[in-house]
């Protein structure tokens, strides 16, 4: 037996290979089985070139979990070691003997999962006491133990094993023994090892007999050695990838299509992309790509190795340029890694475009699903973007749909306003917009349909890419306005006339839901007597705020409203008239003392228009500022008769719930209140 101190340059390093290698325990299990699945790999690779004359079928991993010993053993018949070996490739940390092994066998070396070293010594982050039995593949080759406890200390001495390969016999922590138990254990092989090319075996096969589940003789094997991603295209059909996609994710729906990534140079990567189908807003989940080293899991957080965009996919991605150990800091400056990304970019544009122009219905069909996908592509990857632009699609309030060139051609004559902008006319709901939607269309306008979850952004993408280009949502405002032609005939209502009816119709406006004001437009006779309409900006505005916190600022601001008022409409021009009979009397001295007194505020403004403010002598100053209080409480007064009168009007109060009905902004009480007086004006 001999024993030594293992080649570590400090004696501070082992506890922190030890606790710290890896962000989490539970990957010793990963590092330790695929250990194994390396050394059955190597003596594959070495019966291939005939150095090894025995026979390599049916080679499997072993896993073996004992309570009664507190122990986990892995076990596999691949090449072991000599004791010259263990000594050269497990007491001198990170020295790799797969490098070596790689450099002799370059043709085979993808089949090489991972190398000897740190690997290992991922078992001392749940052992007190790790032991290695082992006896290489060599002829006449000496069976070795080597034991070593968590310190710089071990020791290696022969001992007897009937086959070559390896036995990994770790002596759990007390506080580690979670992981001698069964579900424990085929959870994690589960995780990490499910699609590893070498059998792993983990006790046997079970099934239900006198009330309880009883062992088998079969085996119970983990994993599928031969994984979807590993075969070839041509030899899959559509039910293969279905298939596969509902073993990652039982619980989702069937996938929109798929992506089949398969590249040996300049970097080896593999892997099927899923496009899954997303139903509700918002219902976007990321970290749903595992990503593989030579069918190792690695993780299923994989920011930095695919476009931040392709983080809304499902799937596998497999490639022996990213190693097991990542971190962020690694990825952000790896050039295969880059180099990864940018395929995986060009490869999903590339199939993208290639089902738009050989299966444009077909991707019509799919088209609402793949819309985020497309636009967030586009909203966070300039070459995305540029390779996207020609197959995104924009669909109006009739289903129909047209790319962006298309829509252009289509409104582009119909709908430039008088400053040469076009004019995208759309709605979020059909159904609730519908009024304004069919306002357009009598004006021979198209609208689109903007109803998903980053339409708000998508549009300000565009707005931004070409000046000319305006989207303004259909209820933004009256019909005349939304795309301007020529100057908007003005009301005819005096300045007078507009603030007495302002006064009348805010005395009905609701409290709460929003902040209404009250215009004046001559809309025609034949025009709607009330239209509500939303600050376009303010509406943006919130809805970015909703999914950008660094947008709070306009997240709890109140909805922004505007009730025009339509003066030519007949039963507006009534209320004006009723108002001016009803109130005629009371208001007229009071309009006259007002006239009287503005009169005199503006002879004083008259004396001073050349004076500077230091140059106004303080009495009139003082005139000024009483008439202004004067003028206040005049106002306040008619204000008050105004109102008085407006809430009891009926007439008032049916035409801004009906335009608040329409836009089904009419809720509760109110809605109630609605009702009994329609019944009422009916009678």
């Amino acid at each position: 037996m001999t024993s030594g101190k293992i080649g570590v340059s400090t004696q501070n390093l082992f506890p922190i290979i030890k606790k710290f290698l890896y962000s989490d325990h539970e990957i010793f299990l990963r590092e330790i089985v695929s250990n194994a699945v390396d050394a059955t790999q190597k003596l594959k690779v070495l019966a291939s070139s005939g150095e090894f004359k025995g026979d390599v079928s049916g080679l499997k991993v072993r896993v073996k979990a004992d309570k009664a010993a507190g122990t986990l053993t892995v076990s596999d018949s691949g090449i072991g070691m000599t004791q010259e070996e263990v000594e050269k490739y497990i007491n001198q940390i990170a020295f790799s003997g797969a490098e070596e092994f790689l450099e002799k066998h370059k043709d085979d070396a993808a089949t090489i999962i991972g190398h000897f070293g740190l690997g290992f010594y991922s078992a001392f982050m749940v052992s007190d006491k790790v032991e290695i039995v082992t006896k290489s593949y060599k002829e006449g080759a000496q069976a070795v133990k080597w034991t070593g406890e968590g310190d710089t200390e071990y020791t290696l001495e022969p001992a007897e094993r009937a086959e070559r390969g390896t036995d990994i016999i770790m002596h759990l922590a007390e506080d580690e023994k979670d992981f001698l138990e069964e579900g424990k254990v085929q959870e994690l092989l589960t995780k990490y090892c499910k699609f590893l090319p070498v059998e792993i075996v983990f006790g046997k096969k079970k099934e239900w007999k006198d009330g309880k589940y009883v062992d088998t003789e079969e085996d119970n094997v983990v994993n599928d050695t031969n994984p979807l991603w590993k075969r070839k295209p041509a030899d899959l059909k559509e039910e293969d990838y279905l298939k596969f996609y509902h073993e990652l994710y039982p619980m989702a729906q069937d996938p929109l299509f798929h992506i089949h990534l398969n590249v040996d140079y300049p970097f080896n990567l593999t892997g099927v992309l899923y496009f899954p189908k997303i139903d509700n807003k918002f219902e976007i989940q990321k970290n749903k790509i595992q990503l593989y080293c030579n069918q190792v899991y690695v993780s299923d957080s994989v920011e930095g190795i695919v476009p931040e965009f392709l983080t809304l996919l499902h799937g596998v991605i497999d490639s022996p340029d990213i190693p097991l150990n990542v971190s962020r800091s690694y990825l952000q400056s790896d050039r295969n890694v880059k180099k990864i990304s940018s395929h995986i970019t060009k490869k999903v544009a590339d199939s993208l475009t290639d089902i738009f122009k050989n299966s444009r219905e077909d991707y019509e069909k799919k088209w609402d699903d793949l819309k985020i996908f497309i636009q967030y592509g586009i909203l966070t990857d300039e070459k995305f973007a540029e390779r996207a632009k020609d197959i995104v699609l924009l669909k109006n309030t009739d289903g129909k749909y047209f790319t962006l060139e298309e829509y252009q051609n289509l409104i582009s004559a119909n709908q430039t306003d008088k400053d040469k902008n076009v004019v995208y006319l759309y709605a979020t709901d059909v159904e609730e917009q519908y009024t304004y939607i069919q306002a357009a269309k009598e004006k021979g306008y198209d609208v689109l349909l903007m109803d998903g979850q980053l339409d708000t952004h998508f549009i300000n993408h565009l707005e931004q890419k070409e000046a000319n280009r305006r989207f303004l949502r259909v209820d933004s405002d009256v019909i005349d306005k939304l795309i301007q032609k020529e100057e908007v005939k003005a009301t005819a209502w005096t300045g007078t006339e507009q603030e007495e009816m302002r006064d009348v119709f805010e005395a009905q406006l609701p409290k709460t839901g929003g902040r209404y004001m009250v215009a004046f437009e001559a809309l025609g006779e034949d025009g709607e007597p009330v239209v509500i309409t939303r600050s376009e900006f303010m509406r943006r505005m919130k809805e970015m705020a909703a999914m950008n916190p660094g947008m709070g600022f306009y997240g709890p601001m109140d909805d922004q409203f505007t009730l025009v008022v339509n003066t030519e409409h007949k039963l507006v021009k009534g209320i004006l008239e009723d108002e001016r009979k009803a109130l005629g009397e009371k208001l007229q001295p009071i309009d006259t003392e007002m006239k009287g007194i503005e009169q005199k505020r503006a002879e004083i403004d008259e004396l001073n228009k050349d004076k500077k403010e230091e140059e106004i002598p303080q009495v009139d100053k003082d005139r000024k500022k009483e008439y202004g209080e004067q003028l206040e409480k005049l106002r306040k007064d008619k204000r008050s008769l105004l109102e008085e009168y407006g809430k009891g009007n009926k007439i008032v109060g049916q035409l801004i719930d009906l335009a608040l009905l329409a836009n089904g902004l009419l809720k509760g009480e109110a809605l109630n209140r609605f009702v009994k007086r329609s019944v009422d004006l009916i009678q």
